[in-house]
């Protein structure tokens, strides 16, 4: 009796035993699942993005510079999206495929006809740098996320300060779940609307690239005579912003914008001494050119070593006789003949923005020009004289404005809706020469196209009024002959006046051979665009 009594405490003991564990572990599933079910609610997010878009370059005529193209983007949930039915959409499958088959939310660049759905965004975003841009130069580039060169430098916070995030933003939940649906909160951003507005006509820009395309190293600038905003400005070799590495190891140098830089001017320069020599009073100054003069114990030639004969200022001029020009020189005041190549703007820089300054260039100093043979070098754009396109191009405004020199512009102002400039600053001139001065430069450099049959600028489409130059380098080719750079800068029409152009074929040769020629057809380009 007793042994059962035992026993059946035994068995009592053991059956709250077993009740003990099955409670305790329905109450640990319980919080268990109560935990998961916790976690499987709490949410977080992350973001995915597409790409920027940032400010646009614009031409005078609000139209973009770069941004010119679009591209397409897509962010994509793998397993919210049908395999087959989207690897179709991408441009690179292959890429795609690796990608998808990791899981992850990703993008991948696709069609313009991408269909989007709750596990598919698609993005359209401005190509900043695509096969269509032009004036490189102008443009400048970004290296990293900031400006290097050109506006894009001059204007770096501006072009990149509006926020032109383009991105997705999902929930997820607390195992890192992927919520689609309400989860998913998409940024489009227009920021490339806004931006810096250039004073370079993209037609006319074009123009001088295609004119100047077989250009192997050199430069052409066009100018609104009146206004002095820059047209066009065009660095040979060319280079593209989405291909550095190539322009890095281009041994040419195409990053460098010769523009901006100075070179031996050469008979262009005739212009400015012909320019002293009318307000001293020897417009009708006479010269019997015979191949040669003596300066001082030293002889320097003409082109023509046969001579050219009697010549009178505006034959001369034609001519491109250097003798006479060296010996009206003698006739000059140095230091008011100085004053007057300084009030033309040689010597001086053209400041356009800070990513875009042209060079000084070397004006030879008073005193250095009281040395005889310095003066006779100088007269005629030789010796230490050196100047940029840009300056010849204001030179030839000058002449071409009545004598009144506006200050070159390359920016016109801002804009925050692509439609409008805002705080545009408007031209400014000064007074360089005198009118009857500027009108009879200009009627030499008309009759140095018309009444030389010889002139490669001449044209069956426009009149025009021109001056070349074959200036001198003191460089020899691997033929031991003198390299010269060839020159010449121009206006059009020749009646009135509308556009001035330089074209500088660096170690070219003949001015009249190889940039006569470029500006020919770059004039009768324009005027073909621009019908009066």
């Amino acid at each position: 009796m007793r042994r059962r009594c035992e026993n059946g405490v035994i068995w009592l003991t053991a059956a709250f035993f077993v009740m003990f564990v099955v409670i305790a572990a329905n109450y640990f599933t319980i919080c268990f699942e109560q935990k998961y079910v916790s976690a499987a609610e709490e949410r977080s997010e992350f973001t995915i993005s597409a790409g920027e878009s940032q400010g646009t370059i614009y031409d005078r005529n609000m139209r973009p510079l770069n941004n010119t193209g679009h591209v397409y983007k897509a962010v994509v949930v793998p397993k919210a999206v049908d395999y087959a039915e989207t690897v179709r959409y991408a441009i690179d499958s292959d890429e795609f495929s690796e990608k998808f088959r990791e899981g992850d939310p990703f993008i991948f660049r696709c069609r313009s006809d991408t269909p989007e759905s709750d596990g598919l965004t698609v993005f359209k975003l401005p190509e900043r740098y695509g096969s269509s841009v032009s004036a490189h130069h102008v443009l400048g580039y970004v290296s990293g996320e900031e400006g290097a060169s050109g506006v894009e430098y001059a204007y770096d916070r501006f072009l990149r300060s509006a926020d032109g995030d383009n991105s997705v933003t999902y929930s997820i939940d607390g195992f890192g779940r992927v919520l689609i649906g309400d989860g998913k909160k998409v940024c489009r951003r227009r920021a490339d609307e806004g931006g810096v507005v250039t004073t370079i006509d993209a037609d006319i820009q074009r123009i001088c690239e295609r004119c100047g395309s077989n250009i192997g190293r050199g430069a052409i600038v066009a100018a609104d005579i009146s206004s002095g905003d820059i047209l066009a400005m065009a660095s040979f070799p060319d280079y593209s912003a989405a291909d550095l590495d190539t322009a890095l190891s281009d041994e040419r140098c195409p990053l460098i914008d010769r523009c901006l830089y100075s070179y031996s001017v050469g008979s262009i320069f005739k212009l400015v001494t012909a320019c002293e020599a009318v307000d001293e009073g020897y417009a009708g100054y006479k010269y019997d050119c015979r191949g040669n003069i003596n300066v001082d114990g030293q002889n320097f030639n003409c082109h023509k070593l046969a001579g050219h004969g009697m010549q009178t200022m505006s034959r001369a001029m034609t001519n491109s006789c250097n003798t006479y020009f060296i010996s009206l020189s003698r006739e000059l005041d140095s230091a008011a003949f100085r004053e007057t190549a300084c009030r033309l703007g040689f010597g001086k820089e053209n400041y356009l923005c800070s990513g875009i300054i042209g060079s000084a260039g070397v004006l030879p100093t008073e005193r250095e020009l009281r040395v005889p043979a310095e003066l006779a070098n100088f007269s005629f754009g030789q010796g230490k004289l050196t100047a940029t396109p840009l300056q010849i191009t204001q030179l030839c405004c000058a002449i071409a404005n009545d004598g009144e020199m506006p200050a070159l512009r390359i920016i016109r102002g801002l804009t925050i809706d692509g439609k409008s400039v805002a705080g545009e600053k408007f031209f400014q001139s000064s007074r360089a020469m005198d009118v009857r001065t500027a009108g009879l430069l200009r009627q030499m450099m008309i009759s140095a196209v018309r009444d030389n049959p010889e002139s490669k600028a001449r044209s069956e489409v426009v009149a025009a009024g021109a001056k070349t130059s074959t200036a001198q380098t003191g460089r020899l080719d691997e033929k031991g002959e003198e390299l010269c750079h060839a020159w010449i800068t121009g206006f059009f029409p020749a009646d009135k006046p509308k556009y001035a152009v330089t074209v500088l074929v660096e170690d070219g040769g003949y001015g009249n051979d190889a940039a006569a020629p470029v500006f020919r057809a770059i004039a009768e380009n324009i005027m073909r665009h621009f019908p009066e």
